[in-house]
């Protein structure tokens, strides 16, 4: 590494990026993985078990006064809601002060504000902590897939980011076993069930956060941001107990992967802009396609098939839970048994075909479900096959805008275009569908349905346009950083890649 005096700062070049990039898979990768994404596991807990309790919740003696409507709708929106307002709050801050510090605050927010929801005492009280624990979450979404993509080597980036953004679904699993516990009138009382499932999640998020002490900042952070001595002694900690697992030296970088530098301490809002809608703006087109379809159909059903179940099926309450674990499991199969292949058949086609086959799976399921002819069990299963290919779609939403946009604006980008997209899809979605579901007219649950459907199909078509084939390249090659040697141009080239 050399360094030399520029008028606006220092210019560093460092080869840093190509050697994460290098790296062979270890256990070292492991613990980034177990670090960070776990938080997908606590997110799914969460959205999973207001759904499945929203019956319970508004029995009377649950010790709330409230409506399974406000559950799955006004409840639901505040939580995306708060999510959103997060992500953009955080991923600023994520950008500026760093990834490790931001992931850790976020958590410990989310871990604060579920432990209050699970002392609820009136309904305007869950409501405030149910925004307050999405404001964490929102947070963790922007800090987390920055810091997993700079840290993961590019030949795995890809599989690796869908198979932590798919293990939402491990905690949909987990509450929706938790959730049938919870709900046994003959194990706890009605009013105390569901507040100790919540008191779980703030348990699970203590122990997560006292793992991801021993995660380290991104190298590739600090280095933009003049710190590169720190980013050396990471990278060469990392190359070491890499090297004492293999038993042999690492083959050395690329001596032409060198990156130069001019560091500066941040990138102001206008140069984000700029950079996302005019330099990028075929990306920004793809990332809203992506989190708009993913968003309404995910938020809407999500907090909603415990309400079809027990409307249109007559599921008790308290079984609602073995229907949503079985189509939580098809939802985490999908990105671990697809993720491979968006790094070996590429992004484009994975990412296209993903989002075409699941819309066009919910179309039949709508038509199946608007002809009487599913039951409880073969609509569940319809969803299985349905999400199999979504949630591997979804993932690779995440996946997307956090890998094709610039170093400086990484975590930024992310909260952008969850919040928007996920504001697009993910509040009116679950108003929409709550409102739709208490009909109990089946018309209205197929028009739900059907607008999910079509907005993955529009979104699985942009995708098969626009998507970047970022496999296998490193994040400095698919979006030039802002910061480095003859970026001024590089982006408007980049940008039709």
């Amino acid at each position: 590494m050399t360094t030399a005096q520029a008028e606006t700062g220092r210019t560093v070049t460092s080869n840093i990026p190509a050697r994460l990039d290098r790296l062979p898979w270890s256990r070292w990768h492991w613990t980034i993985v177990f670090g960070l994404g776990t938080v997908w596991i606590l997110d799914g807990l969460e959205v999973t078990v207001v759904g499945n309790i929203a019956g319970r919740l508004s029995e009377p003696g649950s010790g709330l006064p409230i409506t399974s409507g406000e559950v799955t709708g006004l409840a639901a929106a505040l939580y995306v809601a708060g999510a959103c307002t997060g992500a953009l709050f955080w991923g600023r801050l994520t950008d500026k002060w760093g990834r490790k510090k931001l992931f850790m605050i976020t958590l410990a927010v989310y871990l604060a504000a579920t432990a209050l929801t699970a002392v609820s005492f009136s309904t305007w009280w869950f409501f405030a902590f149910r925004f307050l624990t999405g404001f964490g979450i929102g947070g963790e979404y922007a800090a987390i897939n920055s810091a997993i993509d700079e840290l993961i080597p590019a030949e795995y980036r890809g599989r690796v980011d869908l198979m932590i953004n798919g293990s939402f679904w491990l905690g949909a699993v987990v509450g929706s076993l938790l959730s049938i516990v919870a709900l046994d009138t003959s194990v706890l009382a009605k009013d105390l069930g569901w507040r100790l499932t919540f008191a779980l999640g703030a348990v699970l998020a203590l122990v997560i956060l006292l793992v991801r002490r021993h995660v380290p900042e991104s190298p590739r952070w600090l280095l933009i941001h003049g710190r590169e001595q720190e980013a050396e002694q990471i990278v060469s900690s990392i190359e070491e107990q890499v090297e004492a697992e293999r038993g042999e030296p690492l083959p050395p970088p690329s001596p032409d992967a060198e990156l130069t530098i001019h560091q500066r301490r941040g990138v102001t809002f206008v140069e984000i802009a700029r950079t996302v809608f005019s330099k990028y703006r075929r990306r920004a087109v793809l990332g809203f396609a992506l989190f708009i379809g993913q968003a309404f159909l995910y938020n809407a059903i999500t907090f909603g098939f415990g309400a079809i179940l027990t409307k249109f099926y007559d599921v008790p309450t308290g079984n609602t839970g073995y229907y949503f674990a079985v189509i939580a499991i098809g939802n985490f199969l999908g990105p671990l048994l697809l993720g491979k292949l968006f790094d070996t058949v590429g992004r484009r086609v994975m990412i296209s075909s993903t989002y075409l086959l699941s819309g066009l799976l919910l179309f039949g399921t709508a038509w199946l479900f608007d002809r009487g002819a599913l039951d409880a069990g073969t609509l569940t299963a319809c969803w299985c096959a349905v999400l199999f290919f979504a949630s591997a779609g979804a993932s690779s939403a995440y996946l997307t805008v956090s890998e094709i946009f610039p170093m400086e604006t990484r975590a930024m980008s992310i909260a952008f275009f969850y919040a928007l997209g996920t504001a697009a899809g993910g509040i009116s979605g679950p108003l929409l569908f709550a409102n739709l579901t208490e009909t109990g007219r089946v018309g209205d649950t197929v028009l739900a349905f059907q607008i999910g459907a079509a907005l993955m199909c529009i979104a699985g078509l942009v995708a098969a346009m626009l998507a970047v084939r970022a496999e296998r390249r490193s994040l400095e090659d698919i979006a030039r950083p802002l910061t480095a040697a003859g970026a001024s141009g590089a982006g408007s080239r980049a940008a039709t890649a």
